[in-house]
């Protein structure tokens, strides 16, 4: 029988056998499957306690839809003052003592100006008229010794920002024959107003309960984490790393998420349908094309997202806080 070469003894020797070298593939491959387990496992585990769940979804969910809901009846409501806005017009309220030929000559006047689309006239005694017959008090007027009312000038200025409005309307109010200028678009600007001051505050809200939505989270991952103290001991005992740790984790906070996303979408879509059928009632009472708005399919798939990166990033803070601690002695 020949014998070895002692090159062959040598190079068989235990001590010198090499380590085999991992290929970035068979990495990548490894890598792919543990993601798709511990997203299995953690889904797996969430389903598991299906009372507890529910719960958990049921919370973030409230806490995302209030401030979609408050922001979807802005959205409505900036809608309804599009609809109402018309031409910014101008009332000049003559002085008492104006007479309706010099309160004509100052209608054409006015209307010859660049800036100024239109004027009309409205003398005082057709004003009372038309009150009268509107209001239906007869007898009161009849009453009276006097009209109280002035001449009306009904000015339409051309297409201007508020600030030209805002000046047109003090050189008006500075004519000599004129007691009182309104530009009768404030209230729009005062419904504009109120319109940012709310979204401020959704937007004040929003990020408080975002927060609470954090808060909630990482307590539920906290629990888990303390849930898999002895497993997780094991595996990093054998050497397993942290990121290999931390892997079911971020999923189990991200299927609550995801799930608390999901119930925020159904939330707002079934507060948006209750309302639907009286608001559009209401509408056509009053002959306006007005439409009660809700989320659209786009909308509601950005609020499962951004439930799913809130419960992803809770996890990811509870993970940080909490994992370092737990060690093997």
């Amino acid at each position: 029988m020949p014998r070895k070469s002692r090159n062959s003894r040598k190079s068989n020797a235990p001590g010198n056998a090499r380590p085999r070298r991992i290929r970035w593939a068979e990495r990548w491959r490894g890598w792919r499957r543990h993601h798709s387990q511990s997203a299995a496992e953690s889904l797996a585990k969430v389903l598991q306690q299906p009372l507890s769940s529910c719960m958990t979804w049921l919370v973030i969910g409230i806490a995302i839809a209030l401030p979609s809901g408050l922001w979807v009846v802005l959205d409505n409501v900036t809608q309804l003052g599009d609809q109402l806005e018309r031409p910014a017009q101008l009332s000049l309220f003559l002085k008492a003592d104006v007479e309706a030929d010099e309160a004509s000559r100052l209608a054409l006047d006015l209307a010859l100006r660049e800036n100024i689309l239109s004027t009309e006239f409205v003398d005082r005694d057709e004003a009372l008229a038309e009150f009268v017959a509107r209001s239906g008090m007869g007898e009161l007027a009849q009453g009276l010794s006097e009209n109280p009312l002035p001449h009306l000038l009904l000015v339409v200025p051309l297409p201007a920002s508020p600030e030209a409005l805002g000046a047109l309307r003090g050189e008006l109010e500075g004519l000599p024959a004129v007691e009182e200028a309104l530009l009768d678009t404030l209230w729009l600007q005062r419904l504009q107003s109120l319109m940012t001051l709310g979204r401020r505050a959704v937007q004040l809200l929003a990020l408080l309960l975002l927060a609470a939505v954090v808060l909630v989270l990482g307590n539920t991952i906290r629990l888990a984490i303390e849930s898999r103290r002895d497993e997780i001991v094991i595996v990093k005992l054998v050497g397993g790393s942290d990121a290999f740790v931390r892997r079911p984790l971020l999923y189990t906070g991200l299927w609550f998420g995801l799930g608390g996303g999901v119930v925020a979408a159904l939330l707002v879509a079934a507060g948006t349908f209750a309302l639907a059928s009286p608001v559009n009632a209401l509408s056509a009472a009053y002959q306006s094309t007005f439409v009660l708005r809700g989320l659209g399919i786009v909308d509601s798939l950005q609020l499962v997202l951004v439930g799913a990166a809130l419960g992803l990033g809770g996890a990811w803070l509870a993970v940080a806080r909490h994992l370092k601690a737990i060690e093997p002695r």
